[in-house]
């Protein structure tokens, strides 16, 4: 590579004395020069362009540094200094395309930015080809949602055996994550039953129906160690559940009172029973409606009889059960679609009800 004796000379008057401008114009016009040669360069030829980029391209506009860093990502020897400068970015859109696919980025440069650096670094991050089960732990322990979900959907990446404990715990609140999970080929029998049995059954079918053939039968035989033959086969008694409700119905004591307290303690028998009492609906119907896949039911059968929204809330943990737990964005999601829900269409739902 032969560089004009003239440039140097110009380039070290506007690095230790230029304004910001020049230094930016000069950024974009050294920039050029190394993106046109690039595959035709020597480690010190690259050496040489750090080392001036480094100074200058600080004092480009974001939306220059966001289209080099973009143009660099790709570049197996772009230079190091500078990639490693723009990856240190708060500014995403320069730092992002770095932190998805350079190979310049080397292991203890991505620690570094996942343990600093805010979630959408993490985001970018979780997208490269790979991931060590060292970074993957530093991504559980700060991530949100949206970088787990992205971390355990990315096949090229691995995990600790206390990270897939970490991933398997969240997953629990988050049926995303599950089936993601779910669908991962390192993942253990054990882990896949330890994942399955903190599941619910409409994100348990769904994992059987987007997963590969031979994951659906680990599956199968996952859900069988869980529920095994007699429990799948078992039906629920509600007439013990029906004698209670009648005494508290003659004591006059049958309320939306009796029904939080059922659905707080987990009786769903007793839950069932008096929310049938409280709105005509028979037990059976109620039963089939609320087991099902969707909390509607809960939402329409509460505004029909005006129940607060706490006693509806804990109906809709009662369905899941005392091992589970709904996610806060579920809850609130219910909430809303509870307060918008009017009285009249659901009063007409549960009329229909009581027909079939």
């Amino acid at each position: 590579m032969i560089i004009s004796p003239a440039l140097i000379p110009e380039l070290d008057d506007i690095v230790s004395r230029g304004d910001p401008k020049r230094r930016a114009d000069a950024a974009r016009r050294v920039s050029e020069l190394f993106l046109q040669g690039a595959a035709s360069f020597r480690p010190d030829h690259v050496d040489l362009f750090d080392g001036v980029l480094t100074s200058l391209v600080p004092h480009a506009e974001i939306e220059a540094r966001a289209e080099l860093a973009e143009r660099l990502s790709t570049l197996a020897n772009a230079p190091r200094g500078l990639v490693g400068q723009l990856a240190h970015e708060d500014e995403i859109a320069i730092a992002g395309p770095l932190l998805r696919r350079s190979p310049v980025i080397d292991e203890k440069m991505l620690l570094e930015i996942a343990s600093m650096k805010g979630q959408g670094h993490l985001l970018a991050m979780a997208e490269r080809p790979t991931l060590s089960a060292d970074l993957t732990d530093v991504m559980i322990a700060r991530g949100d949602r949206a970088v787990v979900r992205r971390a355990a959907g990315n096949a090229g990446a691995a995990f600790s055996s206390n990270g897939y404990s970490s991933l398997i715990k969240r997953a629990g609140q988050d049926g995303v994550l599950t089936i993601r999970l779910g669908q991962r080929d390192d993942l253990s029998p054990a882990q896949l039953k330890e994942l399955l049995s903190g599941s619910i059954d409409v994100i348990r079918r769904r994992l059987f129906q987007v997963a590969k053939p031979e994951r659906q039968a680990d599956i199968k035989q996952a859900m069988t160690a869980i529920i095994g033959p007699s429990e799948r086969e078992e039906r629920r008694d509600f007439v013990p559940a029906q004698r209670t409700v009648l005494k508290l119905h003659r004591e006059g004591a049958l309320g939306e009172g009796a029904l939080l307290n059922f659905a707080r303690a987990f009786k769903y028998e007793e839950s069932i029973a008096a929310l049938s009492a409280m709105t005509g609906v028979k037990i059976e119907t109620l039963d089939r409606l609320i087991s099902g896949e969707r909390y509607d039911p809960i939402l329409i059968a509460g505004k029909a009889i005006d129940l607060e929204w706490a006693t509806v809330r804990a109906l809709i943990l009662v369905r899941l059960g005392p091992n589970r737990t709904a996610s806060p964005a579920d809850i609130e999601s219910a909430r809303v679609n509870y307060v918008r829900l009017m009285p009249m269409t659901a009063q007409r739902v549960v009329e229909f009800w009581k027909t079939r």
